[in-house]
């Protein structure tokens, strides 16, 4: 089956069977590696890719099922890494074996995306989708934190250089 989308803002097309996950056409037929695959079974969250805005496990949703959506991978967060939830981890030195940190910058940039304040009870829900065999979870919601303040920073830079000189 042909199936053309949206990958990082790339009008993509893909000739592959419509059951295939979305994790392997990401993998395998595009070659973007930054996804991972955990458990197959959308339980450990290291596929989570955002489609159209919202995270989603990869390795459970045919490709069939993204025609013509838009499809976010942790390569399309930012080109250099300036993302502030990206800034936030390396800021932080949140990962430790780093496999299931793709997923995680995924959920939390989600997150962050419909809730640029979220408290630790916020963080906690939209974070328990996310398996972290080296338990770095209290720096992962110390890095969300400090991301939301990284974009608050960023938001209220952009509206100073916006506001004519008075």
């Amino acid at each position: 089956m042909k199936v053309s989308f949206k990958v990082n803002g790339q009008s993509r097309s893909v000739d592959v069977p419509a059951d295939m996950p979305l994790l392997w056409v990401l993998r395998d037929e595009l070659d973007l590696k930054g996804t991972k695959f955990g458990c197959g079974a959308a339980q450990c969250g290291a596929c989570t890719v955002h489609l159209g805005g919202t995270p989603t496990r990869s390795c459970v949703l045919p490709a069939s099922a993204v025609q013509g959506m838009n499809v976010t991978t942790v390569e399309g967060l930012s080109a250099d890494g300036t993302h502030a939830v990206q800034r936030a981890w390396e800021e932080l030195d949140v990962p430790q074996c780093g496999y299931c940190q793709a997923g995680q910058i995924m959920s939390a940039a989600g997150l962050l995306a419909r809730n640029p304040k979220p408290t630790d009870a916020d963080i906690d829900q939209a974070m328990s989708g996310n398996l972290c065999r080296c338990a770095t979870y209290l720096r992962i919601k110390q890095a969300v934190h400090r991301a939301a303040e990284l974009q608050a920073e960023s938001r209220a830079g952009r509206t100073r250089a916006a506001s004519p000189d008075r």
